[in-house]
């Protein structure tokens, strides 16, 4: 499959978004297990930059995100008692990245490319948010 070049270049871009996630503290046993969570979550959303999208296609994007979507789930369920706001915009970010990403078909158009990339920008910003809010704790 072919990619246009606007859309090699707007994933390019979420994958370079990806990559500002903040880096999480040091593992340890006295850690609530949200902590392990959000750092899973943290490495999936960051391998999405190393997706080859020539060579992969739309498929590879696809399965990293499913990977993302698998780790925000547990991330939720770990943290979402302590931390509802924040698990809420990283899961309802998450979701409109998936509903973006499989939106655009096997023909994207640079609109659907743009949108997937201001999903990405939405997922790392609340993931940031998350962040933030268990940084004493993680």
């Amino acid at each position: 499959m072919r990619l246009p070049p606007r859309l090699i270049g707007s994933l390019t871009v979420a994958a370079t978004s990806a990559a500002l996630l903040p880096a999480c503290g040091s593992s340890s046993n006295d850690k609530p297990a949200y902590c392990a969570d959000r750092s899973n979550l943290q490495q999936s959303v960051s391998d999405l930059k190393g997706v080859d999208v020539v060579s992969g296609g739309l498929g590879a994007v696809q399965s990293q995100l499913a990977k993302i979507d698998a780790n925000t789930k547990a991330l939720v369920a770990s943290a979402k008692a302590d931390f509802p706001q924040q698990t809420s915009a990283i899961s309802s970010s998450v979701a409109a990245l998936n509903a973006s990403a499989k939106s655009l078909g096997s023909t994207p158009s640079a609109t659907g490319a743009v949108s997937v990339a201001q999903d990405v920008s939405n997922v790392v910003t609340a993931f940031q948010g998350f962040s933030d809010a268990t940084k004493d704790k993680c």
